[in-house]
């Protein structure tokens, strides 16, 4: 049975979702995990418990199979999650992340914006949102080119905000999306402002 085949089942088993299996070079095996989402549900979090469930089931299965490794991990999806599925986006529209294209877009978006997009950029910063209809793309991503605020600067209020940017994108143009790494102590704020841009 392949590898991808064996912790699936494992991990579905249990009622989670698998987000990830990664191989490094000095034989880890690190495998992510998550609880399904469901629209509409609160959201629940892996924890040490979960992790140890699933570890110790998968040591018994890559026995059976002969599966190579050194060491296994298992873990929860963390502040950077991954975005593979269209139901991870899904999930998470609304939210800011970080995509990265397998390819550079081609053409200046917003060529007549004050601040367009360059060709050759790749990787980008937004809240993530489904795109409007009529367009060929089924998500984008909407951000302002704004400087970072210092600790303790402030922000003059006759000062202009950036315009608004959008980049459509379909999911197989993307190398990678991940929720965007943000430490907030008060808490992941839903819904937030597009802010950022090029990472």
């Amino acid at each position: 049975m392949a590898l991808q085949e064996i912790v699936e089942q494992t991990v579905t088993g249990f009622g989670y979702e698998l987000v990830e299996i990664e191989r490094s070079a000095g034989g880890l095996l690190r495998i992510t995990i998550d609880f399904p989402w469901k629209p509409g549900a609160g959201q629940q979090f892996i924890n040490v418990e979960d992790c140890e469930k699933v570890t110790r089931q998968l040591h018994f299965a890559f026995e059976v199979d002969a599966v190579e490794y050194r060491r296994l991990e298992v873990s929860s999806p963390g502040i950077d999650r991954p975005l593979k599925r269209e139901q991870d986006f899904e999930r998470f529209a609304g939210e800011v992340i970080d995509i990265t294209l397998k390819a550079p877009i081609g053409k200046d978006v917003g060529a007549a914006a004050a601040n367009p997009v360059h060709a050759s950029r790749k990787r980008f910063r937004g809240t993530l949102e489904r795109a409007p209809a009529g367009g060929v793309a089924g998500w984008q991503i909407v951000w302002r080119d704004e400087p970072a605020l210092k600790p303790g600067q402030k922000v003059s209020k006759k000062r202009v905000p950036a315009p608004l940017q959008a980049l459509g994108f379909t999911l197989d143009e993307l190398r990678e999306a991940r929720l965007a790494p943000i430490v907030d102590f008060k808490g992941r704020k839903a819904r937030a402002t597009a802010a950022g841009g090029e990472i």
